[in-house]
């Protein structure tokens, strides 16, 4: 999933399409110029791993995940994302054309260009700490909790400055009963801001639906973009468009995962029908709910096409070029054709004049 966060002292994101929420302390700013998510589910167990790329003057930073169901924490591959950017590529191909444009001759020169929901119980804690682990550097707490205010307090006391509004879009998960992963950001060197590629972090809990959760993404104040690699047993897609535009599918095809490394280790080495989606929110204060995504009618597969025009020529001659000269040489021809005719035609004499005899 891309998506760009620009933080202050309250959360402000300017694309924060992701599935939480990036907090930094009062006095400094962090953005995530690139979150790429992907979501693998086989009908009881679902795993996010994502990626950030960080910027800013933050020395450190809180990412705020709410999930349905208790969650463990581990580091992901790098690797899982290059390979699904280089199998889901779209295909490049050539595509002709007859007639001359503006930008090829005689209009503008002669070059061709291209156009290119398990539960705690009632009576917990309104926090509890269900586990706390260092994952390179990574300080990530995984929590339950009952009353949003309560988790506001309990992160505010662990570092993590978190705003008033976010504690209010949090409200619903807290109703809802779902847990939380509070993950610190810190840079490898103390003495550095945060800054660049992240380790990546893969989460695994139980679901009996594909769910990814957007709530948070309505407290942006730009437009935002959504991206997401599904991995399932079949085609998948959003139920419906959450308060943006229609998704778009711009991958869809199955894949045997033990050809390629990093995706055999998160699906077991099983096959799975891959789906990238693609989604953009103008307005993301209209977002209404998470993502639930199930299968689509059929399996059909699907990979976006990129065409290069270039003026159909032969011989590096343009073909319309040849075409018009063509049709001006059958047209002389077929001209002198007809004089030769005219000309070889034999003069038939005209019928000899009778003359009448005298009347009388």
């Amino acid at each position: 999933m891309l998506a760009s966060l620009q933080l202050g002292s309250l959360i402000s994101p300017a694309y924060a399409c992701g599935c939480g929420a990036m907090v930094p302390s009062r006095a400094t700013q962090v953005s995530v110029d690139r979150e790429t998510s992907v979501v693998d589910w086989d009908g009881r167990t679902e795993q996010i791993v994502m990626r950030l790329t960080v910027r800013g003057d933050a020395p450190e930073a809180a990412w705020i995940m709410p999930v349905p169901h208790r969650a463990t924490v581990e580091l992901g591959d790098p690797s899982l994302f290059s390979e699904l950017a280089t199998l889901t590529a779209p295909v490049q191909a050539t595509r002709h054309y007859f007639w001359p444009r503006s930008h090829d001759w005689p209009f503008a020169g002669s070059g061709n260009s291209g156009d290119g929901a398990g539960a705690p119980s009632s009576a917990a804690p309104p926090v509890e700490v269900v586990g706390r682990e260092r994952l390179g550097p990574f300080d990530v707490a995984r929590l339950a909790a009952t009353d949003p205010e309560a988790l506001q307090k309990w992160l505010q006391d662990n570092g993590f400055e978190l705003p008033d509004r976010l504690a209010t879009a949090l409200k619903p998960y807290v109703d809802q009963k779902w847990e939380y992963v509070a993950i610190r950001l810190a840079p490898r060197d103390k003495n550095s801001p945060l800054g660049g590629d992240l380790d990546p972090l893969r989460l695994r809990f139980a679901s009996d639906r594909l769910v990814y959760p957007m709530r948070l993404s309505k407290l942006a104040s730009t437009p935002q973009q959504l991206g997401l690699y599904v991995l399932a047993a079949h085609r998948m897609e959003p139920r419906d468009a959450i308060g943006g535009n229609a998704p778009q599918v711009t991958y869809a095809g199955r894949i045997d995962p033990r050809s390629v490394r990093a995706l055999e280790a998160v699906t077991g080495g099983k096959p799975v029908f891959v789906t990238a989606i693609e989604q953009s929110f103008p307005y993301p204060e209209r977002i209404d709910g998470d993502h639930e995504l199930r299968a689509a009618e059929a399996d059909t597969p699907y990979r976006t096409m990129v065409y290069t025009d270039r003026l159909l020529t032969v011989g590096g001659v343009p073909a319309w070029v040849l075409s018009l000269l063509g049709a001006v040489l059958v047209a002389a021809t077929v001209i002198l054709l007809v004089l030769r005719v005219r000309r070889h035609r034999p003069v038939v004499p005209p019928p000899p004049v009778t003359v009448p005899p005298p009347l009388g």
